[in-house]
């Protein structure tokens, strides 16, 4: 542990009140996007 440390495990932690677990899948989906678009230009070469 540091003084100095960003990380706190009250904002870091989620319990299952605090968050919608579908959300995650629109995470995915969206951060995952660059990565198809990636192959699909790949797949034309």
């Amino acid at each position: 542990w540091s003084p100095y440390s960003l990380y706190s495990e009250e904002i870091a932690t989620f319990g299952e009140s605090d968050y919608n677990q579908k959300d995650s899948e629109g995470f995915i989906n969206l951060f995952g996007l660059p990565i198809k678009v990636q192959a699909m230009v790949d797949g034309k070469k």
